[in-house]
């Protein structure tokens, strides 16, 4: 098992990211949705003790995190794996399911695959801090932090060249006129920056368990997540403009709409979004 955490600094507050997350979540999942592949909402609903419970309970029982929002999704993802995936896995084998409690600012988010079952599995814990140096923000124990490996995604190192490159998501170009923030340099947050700051601790625990191929694999994965990662913070930072000033109840409304919209487009649209790496 491979497990790497990924640190993403940000010009936001704890509280706006709230916000922000789940505005970028509804509309990056219409920007990959499409084709027959993409996401399909299943469930969407509060959780708690006794209704959709974490097992085990989040972040090693603390009481803080016992109560939040439960989502149950699909993502169909023919065109999103790489040629060496999409070569020897079944049509049964591109379909993730995934469960997530988020009980912010602390999430939990766990992707399996009814093909592999117990051979497979992503779990993605994350904590979100103003206290941008913490050391053990997962409390792992001493043998897990030995095997952990910190990855720092700084959102404002991209240059045209990225094959992931968006001059409208560039954090480099980008001026928040709503809330004055930006444009970001390389390690913005260590050159004389004094606005909101906050990390996202995002821990990424992956296997694979697939002889001869694991190690291959699971690495992949985590070269994907840091992608994934990447791509989603700087969008999270250049749409400011669009969410900001958003309330939850803003949010919940447009997740409704998503939903119709999504399963929409992935049964007529035509196929939308990144594909995957080799």
């Amino acid at each position: 098992m491979l497990i790497r955490e990924f640190q993403i600094i940000l010009p936001l507050t704890v509280e706006e990211y709230q916000i922000a997350q789940l505005y970028a979540v509804a509309e990056a999942s219409k920007s990959e949705t499409g084709g027959g592949d993409g996401v399909e909402i299943l469930k969407n609903e509060p959780f708690d003790t006794e209704v959709f419970p974490p097992n085990p309970p989040l972040l090693n029982g603390d009481p803080h995190y016992t109560t939040g929002q439960y989502t149950h999704k699909y993502y169909y993802l023919s065109q999103k794996v790489p040629g060496i995936v999409r070569t020897f896995a079944p049509t049964s084998a591109l379909i993730l399911t995934e469960e997530a409690w988020n009980a912010y600012p602390y999430c939990r988010t766990i992707l399996t695959n009814n093909f592999m079952k117990e051979s497979f599995s992503i779990m993605i814990e994350s904590l979100h801090s103003s206290d941008i140096t913490l050391q053990n923000a997962h409390q792992l124990s001493p043998k897990e932090l030995s095997a952990r490996e910190v990855v720092v995604i700084d959102i404002g190192d991209i240059t045209p060249s990225d094959k992931d490159y968006n001059p409208s998501e560039d954090p480099t170009r980008f001026h928040s006129e709503k809330a004055g923030r930006g444009p970001l340099k390389p390690k913005w947050w260590l050159n004389g920056y004094t606005g909101p700051l906050m990390c996202c601790y995002k821990l990424v625990r992956c296997e694979c368990k697939i002889p001869l191929l694991q190690g291959r694999l699971e690495g992949m994965i985590q070269r994907q997540e840091r992608r994934l990662f990447a791509n989603f913070h700087r969008q999270v930072f250049c749409w400011m403009d669009r969410w900001y000033g958003m309330t939850m109840q803003d949010i919940r409304l447009l997740e409704e709409q998503t939903k119709r919209e999504l399963e929409e487009q992935r049964k007529r649209g035509s196929l939308r979004g990144h594909k995957g790496e080799e």
